[in-house]
């Protein structure tokens, strides 16, 4: 199994209310009611926050007496090489703020630059990093939403290398700047303190 991620339970709930099928096989939801556990992406009914218990290797959900999730498999592996792309996706969420060439990513993982990017791109559809610029995005949306940072203080905290790139990538992901992106979480937030 590939190593744990560096993610707190915010940021965990928030990969499973979106269905964010990156991180799975890096972390497991499991429901303390129904005993049942699922994969982030899993697109069944979510459950209620306070429910909810994750963790980061299949036998500890097993051992804590969960049974896996009929609708999403986690137990299962839909690929060969599912077990090397973990092992990269976890590399990418812990060590998202570090300057990161190819070449870095292919040593941790054993293999050549050209054959990790081409099967990364072959089980993922993203080159290592495409995936690397949306994981350090989520972070910095998390960030921006979370914290009083300036975008400037996120752009390097999140491991941008410069502020024009960040603000590229960000627009071209989010539609929308970071400042933008802001405002329109925290207006969002106010507005369901009214609803509820």
């Amino acid at each position: 199994m590939a190593a744990g991620i560096n993610l707190s339970f915010e940021e965990m709930w928030e990969k499973i209310i979106a269905c964010d099928s990156k991180y799975d096989g890096l972390f497991f939801t499991a429901v303390k009611t129904t005993k049942i556990f699922c994969r982030p992406s899993c697109r069944s009914r979510k459950p209620k926050k306070i429910n909810v218990e994750f963790f980061h290797d299949i036998n500890e959900v097993e051992k804590a007496g969960f049974r896996a999730c009929k609708r999403c498999q986690p137990k299962s592996d839909h690929s060969p090489h599912i077990g090397l792309v973990r092992n990269v996706i976890a590399f990418l969420v812990n060590h998202y703020n570090q300057k990161l060439e190819l070449q870095d990513i292919a040593n941790h993982v054993g293999v050549s630059s050209y054959y990790l990017e081409r099967l990364f791109k072959q089980e993922t559809s993203e080159t290592p990093r495409t995936y690397l610029e949306k994981i350090r995005l989520d972070k910095a949306a998390y960030l921006l939403t979370s914290t009083n940072q300036t975008n400037l203080e996120i752009c390097y905290e999140v491991g941008f290398q410069s502020p024009s790139n960040f603000y590229k990538v960000f627009r071209r992901l989010k539609n929308c700047s970071p400042s933008e992106y802001r405002a329109l979480k925290s207006n969002e937030n106010n507005q369901s303190w009214f609803i509820d």
